[in-house]
């Protein structure tokens, strides 16, 4: 039986390298071959063209570099465009590349499904299969930044984690793929441009912070009263809003860096004077900005509609009025579920 190829990009640059030493070679090829993995993303061995056949063909009858394929290209009418990317074993995730006048975003998934139930996500509706490799990651961001600078002419510029999945709970994979985008031996984006969001996992909250992590943080909270959260978030009766606000003390603490709040206020739930004073309640321990966003449905009688543009107003005036800084986020790419929290694998 042939045995199983190991994919190379899990291999570090020193695991290369000695790879090469073992095969009588110089260690100098695992430097060439890591930079065509990483910095240069190449797909196959062929297309290390710096490196002689002989070479390419020991390669190929030892790894296998599984990439991600983009199996469809969806395209908004405001400019927004979904991939649905197909990996390696033929799982399938989804991706969106966010333009604005000033700059692209890439919003990327983490996970093949979501380990987490919130009810107002087409996200959580699926199964968690399994957790995303870095590779996986990365090659989300390689994709949209070509697609970024074929359709827009401009690099990438922004990257958020708010696709499919909580990065939290693929915490070591997330990792190692923000180190790949990062790194000078990677595609060399500044961490300052990457933003994390999380529905709130303490434990890795606190581990972000002893990990000193140089990217942002942001937070899906949706409400400050546990009763309601735990109605929409089940997961928040494990981790409840006390140990999620101890954790982002902590956070602050260790990293002085600023929290985001994400909020989608709910006709009926959460867009009351209480739910606007529990918020303040909440953003008072620490610097935040809270980011009220535009709610996507998910199927069209459900329990959760957009509240009136009324209760929007009231939340900003009041976030605005004890000086926290407020943003109203209009939704991008609706018409092809390609929203927040609309990523369902539905092509």
């Amino acid at each position: 039986m042939e045995k199983k190829k190991k994919d190379i990009r899990a291999l570090s640059k020193q695991q290369l390298r000695d790879f090469f030493e073992d095969q009588g070679e110089q260690a100098f090829r695992g430097n060439q071959v890591y930079e065509w993995l990483w910095r240069k993303s190449a797909h196959s061995f062929d297309s290390m063209t710096n490196i002689s056949k002989a070479t390419r063909q020991m390669l190929e009858a030892n790894f296998v570099i599984n990439h991600i394929e983009v199996d469809q290209m969806q395209r908004s009418q405001d400019g927004t465009i979904k991939n649905a990317v197909r990996l390696h074993d033929g799982l399938v995730v989804e991706s969106v590349l966010i333009p604005t006048e000033t700059r692209t975003t890439a919003c990327v998934s983490s996970q093949v499904g979501c380990s987490l139930d919130c009810k107002f996500c087409a996200t959580a509706r699926l199964k968690r299969m399994r957790n995303l490799n870095p590779d996986e990651i990365y090659d989300q961001v390689v994709a949209i930044d070509r697609e970024s600078r074929l359709y827009f002419d401009r690099p990438l510029s922004n990257i958020v984690f708010m696709g499919m999945g909580e990065p939290l709970m693929n915490y070591n994979n997330v990792l190692k793929a923000i180190d790949k985008i990062t790194s000078k031996e990677g595609l060399g984006m500044s961490p300052k441009r990457i933003t994390v969001s999380t529905s709130g996992v303490p434990k890795m909250i606190r581990k972000l912070a002893d990990d000193e992590v140089k990217f942002k943080l942001a937070v899906s909270l949706h409400s400050a009263i546990d009763e309601i959260r735990t109605s929409i978030m089940p997961f928040n009766a494990t981790f409840d809003l006390k140990s999620l606000r101890e954790a982002l003390i902590y956070w602050y603490q260790k990293t002085k860096s600023r929290i985001t709040y994400e909020y989608v206020v709910w006709e009926g739930i959460n867009d009351s004077q209480a739910d606007i004073d529990a918020l303040l309640e909440f953003c008072k321990f620490a610097p935040s900005k809270v980011n009220l966003i535009e709610y996507n449905p998910i199927e069209e009688d459900g329990d959760f509609r957009q509240a009136a543009d009324k209760a929007i107003d009231q939340y900003v005036s009041s976030l605005e009025a004890h000086g926290i800084i407020v943003t109203v986020r209009r939704s991008r790419g609706k018409d092809i579920d390609a929203a927040c929290g609309q990523l369902a694998n539905k092509s």
